[in-house]
Formats: structure tokens, sequence, C-alpha cells
């Protein structure tokens, strides 16, 4: 796990290397190990270290194969690197270092853009060919790693935040109002390639970019993920025990590539106490897990310790948990606004952030069960969606799913970004997207590939990483989620959805962990509005930066803050936070 950077100037200048500085400044905290910088006339890299693998000084980065002209600034894991590397060296290739890095610069030359498709794990690279004078960027099947770009004029730049964009200048940090649109529809979503800014962008998941000296760039998909069934008829004790098999080697081998220890961050709800069940029928010992709660409200309790206290004493953990009072939430609140690379409107983002600083301070690498509600129809609302039976699959999605229709997004926004429909147009083309057989193949499909890509997924990534620690998801394992994908809707929705999950939890888990309701990462005072978190928000959106940014009608807001507790969206957002959110993180990072 790593921060990374670089600059490509297109007329052939020097690059910057005051503007590689700047970026590394700002991607410190990704990587606390080591800092390194390397230049080749009009190309340069930055690079902050997490070290994992090899944690000696042969795997520093920006690493340098002198031999074969290529370096390389990487961030992130590669689980199946032995055997690449076993493959390499039958090829007639040498390495100097034992880790997963060089064997990432050596499948580049021996195989060109084609080596992504072999590289399994989670990973946003960069290779500088110094003979073609090319860069390639390549990001990882579900953006687990970020990378954003911008180019101002012949300056091309990148970086795992667009914050250490910023730090180097020249960014049009205007608000792009499709991505506004996005945003305010699916609570915090701005699909690749677009950000909030016009001036930054985004590589897609499962997309590579090569750019060379005369301004040529070329951006191809290289994998896609199809929810369509199988030539070959599955009974359900067959579909579960593949998945059962999947689903143990994904956590078996996040477990045993790493040269440090790997906890586990236990919420309490099925999926994270799973794998800590997984963890212990493996054999790891001396397990690590970590829990986090909030105060309860009258509405809500702020913690899940019931539930995670059972898997603890079944499994007898070295177990650390902590409860936060919310004074030190709200106090620690921009501390967390500053770690979000993009606005994000879930609730857990400030509990993951608090969370990650406890687990940093004892451990460098931890699993946790995102995706797992996305891959297997965990979330309240897939079921709603299969019960409909009229409409068409946007109508029958956005009624359960869209935080507010058009039409009230255009009382949100002032007439300036008060434009087309973006977000309908957006989802209806990915449900209509070949390659998945049923409406709900279709809506898991578009869930994992696109909405958990910069909802849950960059929301661990940005909270973790701002403490120095890695986050590995098992449950995004492609091979897990290939399989999962042509598996039929109705088996992972049964019984509340997460059916084949639940089955494999049966005897490894207590019951009241398994048959509990569906829980979130619970932080009360973010939902149930009041107190210092109210006139919090109030401040901010009466604000004098608010009002001459201009982006929101003065009625809209008057109506949320006159009854915060009254206006949540479909899946549960409370539509004040919302809206107070994105003027704090643009007050943070982009101030007027």
């Amino acid at each position: 796990m790593c921060g990374i950077c670089g600059e490509f100037n297109l007329n052939g200048a020097p690059a910057n290397l005051s503007a590689i500085a700047a970026m590394l400044s700002k991607l410190t905290r990704r990587g606390p190990d080591h800092g390194g910088s390397y230049s080749d006339g009009a190309l340069a890299f930055g690079h902050r270290r997490l070290a994992i693998i090899d944690l000696s000084v042969r795997s520093n980065q920006p690493l340098v194969d002198a031999e074969l002209g290529l370096a390389l600034v990487f961030n992130g894991m590669i689980y199946n690197y032995r055997a690449l590397r076993s493959e390499l060296e039958t090829l007639g290739y040498r390495f100097f270092s034992d880790g997963d890095s060089e064997v990432i610069v050596k499948a580049w030359h021996a195989w060109g853009s084609d080596c992504v498709a072999r590289l399994h794990g989670m990973f946003a690279f960069a290779v500088w060919d110094a003979n073609h004078k090319t860069l390639f960027l390549a990001r990882d099947r579900f953006g687990i790693k970020p990378l954003y770009w911008t180019q101002h004029g012949n300056v091309f730049r990148f970086a795992s935040s667009p914050q250490a964009l910023l730090a180097a200048g020249g960014v049009d940090t205007s608000i792009d109002p499709v991505a506004l649109h996005h945003l305010f529809t699916l609570h915090a979503v701005v699909p690749a390639p677009r950000t909030i800014f016009n001036g930054v962008r985004k590589l897609a998941p499962a997309h590579w970019l090569t750019l060379d000296a005369s301004g040529n760039r070329t951006e191809r998909r290289y994998w896609q993920l199809l929810a369509t069934r199988p030539e070959c008829v599955l009974s359900e004790p067959e579909w579960l025990e593949l998945l059962h098999a999947a689903l143990r080697h994904a956590v078996k081998i996040r477990s045993e590539v790493a040269d440090v220890p790997v906890g586990v961050l236990l919420s309490g709800g099925l999926d994270s106490s799973l794998l800590v069940a997984l963890l212990a029928e493996a054999g790891v010992s001396d397990l690590r897990t970590f829990s986090v709660g909030f105060e309860d409200t009258p509405e809500e309790a702020g913690s899940e310790f019931h539930y995670s206290d059972q898997v603890v004493a079944r499994y007898a953990t070295r177990h650390s948990k902590s409860l936060i009072p919310n004074d030190q939430v709200l106090a620690r609140l921009p501390e967390a606004i500053d770690a979000m690379a993009e606005p994000m409107f879930g609730q857990d983002a400030v509990a993951f952030y608090l969370l990650a600083e406890q687990v940093s301070r004892e451990i460098k690498v931890v699993q946790s069960g995102q995706g797992a509600d996305e891959v297997f129809g965990g979330y309240f609302w897939y079921p709603r969606m299969a019960a409909e039976s009229s409409g068409s699959r946007l109508e029958r999605f956005q009624r359960h799913y869209f935080d507010r229709d058009h039409a009230e997004y255009q009382r949100l926004v002032t007439a300036a970004y008060a434009g087309d429909d973006h977000t309908a147009a957006l989802v209806a083309a990915q449900l209509a997207a070949p390659g998945a057989d049923e409406f709900m193949d279709a809506v898991l499909r578009f869930d994992v590939t696109t909405l958990l890509v910069d909802d849950p997924v960059k929301r661990v990534d940005n909270m973790t990483m701002a403490w120095g620690l890695e986050a590995r998801v098992p449950f995004l394992d492609h091979h897990l989620v290939e399989l999962a994908a042509r598996c039929p809707p109705e088996l992972k929705l049964r019984n509340g959805g997460k059916y084949p999950l639940k089955m494999l939890a049966r005897g490894l888990l207590p019951d009241a962990v398994i048959d509990r309701p569906k829980g979130y990462f619970p932080l009360p005072a973010l939902k149930y509005v009041r107190g210092a978190f109210l006139e919090l928000m109030r401040d901010t959106l009466n604000s004098q930066a608010c009002r001459e940014r201009g982006l929101y009608r003065a009625p809209y807001l008057k109506q949320l803050l006159d009854a915060p507790d009254l206006h949540h969206t479909r899946i549960q957002g409370n539509k004040l936070w919302h809206v107070a959110l994105l003027e704090l993180w643009l007050q943070r990072h982009s101030p007027l």
C-alpha cells in the first residue's frame, strides 16, 4: 500500500520536480515508511511506501530496472505475485528484490498491456518505458486502489488523490454539473471518469491508459463482469460448495501474502464475523480483531458490540474495541473530511477514520468485509426492486435507490447546475448493457462494478490509508465475484439476502450473528441530527462561503434545516448531512 504520483511533460521539457515534491507532501500518510522520486527528462515519478511485502530497501520505489529501461510506481498488493515470478523466471527474467512490485515491471515487459489481466489483487500503477518514451497506467478490476489524473496544456499528471494534484497547481476546480447530479442522486457516487472538479478525472476500474510523447492517449477496458448463467446448470448444493471454496481461498491468500501480521475490522455483522471464522478455520493463530462504537440515540444504537463480543468469545481473538463519545466525533470530523479524496455521504466514513487510527497503532494490515452486500445481495432495497413488476429497469431501480428524483434535485441546486437528468441516463444505459440475464443480475453487476467503487470501497481506502493502514477486501476477489455474478439472483436474495454466506456461516458463527437484521456501521449523530451537529451544519450552510459558491437554493436548505430529522433518502441517509458535507468538503479542499 502506498501513494503514487507522476508528471509527463508532452512538449519534452524537463518534468517539474517541485510539483512532484508538492504531490508527495499530500501522500505521506498513505506511505509513512519511505519516500522517493525518479526523473527521466520529461517524466518524473514520486512514491510514498507502506512496507508490507519485502520490507527491505530493495523494494523501495520508484522501482527502476535499468536493464529493461523501465521504472514503476505501484500502490496495492498482488496476491499471485509468487506464481507470476516463477513463470517469468522460466522466461529468463532475473529478479533483484523479493516483492510484488518488481513482478509487475517484468510482467509488463513480457506481456505488455495484457499483463494486467494476469494480476490477481488490488492495484494502481504506472510504468515508464524509457526506450519508447511511453507512460502506462492501470487500475484493478473494482477500483480498490485510486488513480486520478489531470492535464493542463502539455502537462499530464496523475496521483493517488485529487488533493495531490491540486497541490501541484494548474487544476480547474470549477464544479462539474454532471458529477454534481450523480453525487446527489447516487449518495456521493460519481462514476469514473468524472469527479466533482472539471479538471480532475479518474481512471475507471478494469482499465488501462497509455500516453506517448506526442500526446496520443489510448484507454482500454481489460476485464468485464458477466452476470449470465453458465451453460452447465448447477444445483443449489453445487453453487454453495463452489462459492464457499472461492471465499475460503480469497480469505486465506489475503492472510498469507504479507510479511507483517494481518488483523480483521470486526463490526459485529455477518460479513466481518465470517472473515474471523474463516481465518480461524484456516489455522491462523493469534487473531487480532478491532471494533468501534458510538453513543446511542433514542432512535438507534451506536455500537454492535453485543454481536462482535460473541465472535470474539467464540474464537478467543486478541480484541480491541473503542467507544467514541459524540464530542470527539464532532471534534475529529474536520480531520475525516480532510482524508476524503472526494465527498463522502456515508455516515460511517468518520467511524472508519477513527477506527483506523486505533488499529494503526497496533497493526499494518487488516481484512474488511466491504463488498459482501453488493456481491451477495444483502441490502434491503434489493428484494424491493426484485418484487417490482411494472416499469422499466430504470424505474424499478430508482424507486428504491435514488436519493432524489430529478425534480427534487432541481429544487436543490441553482439554475447553473439544474440541467438534464444525467444520472437517469447513465443508470438506464448500465442496466441495459449486455451480459446480464435478468433485471437483478444487471442491478447487482452495476452495484459491484460502479456504485461500490465510489462508495464503500473508496471510503475504506481513504480512511485506512490516512493512518498508513492497509485494508484487504476478500469479498471483492475477482474470482469470487465472477462466480457469484453467474449464480442465480434468487439464490443470493433468499432469506433476506446473502443466503450463501449465511449457509456457510451456520455452525461457524453464533446464530444470533447470522440471523440478526442487516446492520450498518452505526453513527447515529449524523443520521438523527441535533445539538452541536445541527449547529455545525446550520453554520456551514449559512456561511458566506456557501452563499458565494452558489450551489444551493435557499428554500430547499430552509426546508432541511427546519426539520433536520424528517428528510431521509430512500436508503436512510440524512439529506441535510449530504448538503452540509459537500460544502464542508469544498471549503477544506477547494476554498473560494
